[in-house]
Parts: structure tokens; sequence; C-alpha cells
């Protein structure tokens, strides 16, 4: 895919976009399902708990923060990772509208 121009688009939409792309790596998605699991923030070496290399699960939690899903904090000698859960009801949210908004269109028929 070439490249993005966002200029073209509203903020809110290029926010979503932003939020869905950080979201479609499989390795992120198992990230958030193991800080899901835990029932505090998470301080375990996800490197070790997903298989994959320690730099590769600091961009995609780098990814993650971005966009706002997780928040990190130190913890004593190591980080603390948890889900915003305010972050995660907006996205939702919006992610809802957008798919509302889809299915309530009528669309030509496309056969």
């Amino acid at each position: 895919m070439g490249l993005i121009r966002k200029e073209l688009h509203p903020a809110e939409i290029n926010r979503l976009a932003d939020s869905l792309r950080a979201l479609a790596h499989p390795a992120r998605l198992m990230i958030l399902a193991k800080i899901a699991e835990s029932p505090t923030c998470i301080c375990i070496d996800l490197s070790r708990e997903i298989g994959l290399a320690q730099a590769t699960v600091s961009g995609h939690l780098k990814a993650l923060k971005e966009i706002g899903i997780i928040r990190g904090s130190v913890a004593k000698n190591s980080m603390c990772y948890c889900i915003d859960q305010e972050q995660l009801a907006a996205l939702r949210q919006n992610i809802l509208q957008m798919l509302d908004g889809l299915a309530k269109r009528e669309s030509l028929n496309c056969e």
C-alpha cells in the first residue's frame, strides 16, 4: 500500500484507522490478551510468554501505548502494563459507530 494522505480525511477517521492498524497484528492481539488475563497490571516477561524477542515485544507495546489502549508505569525495576479501560471503551464505541453507519446504508446490488 502506498502513502497515506491523512490530510484528505477527517481527524476522527485518521485516529480510528491508526488504532485499527495498531490492532491488526497478531502479536499485539496476543499481548493484549496476556495483559487482559491479569486482574492487575502485568509485570511478567511478555517476550517469554508469547515467544518473541524482547525488542520485538517492546516495539509492539510502544505501538499499543501510542494509540492509548495500554498504559505503562514503573514498578520497582520493571514496567507494569495494563489496559486503559476508558480508551478501550472509547475505541469500541468508535468502531461500533463506524460499523453501524455502514450497516445502515443501503448498498447497490453488486452481483
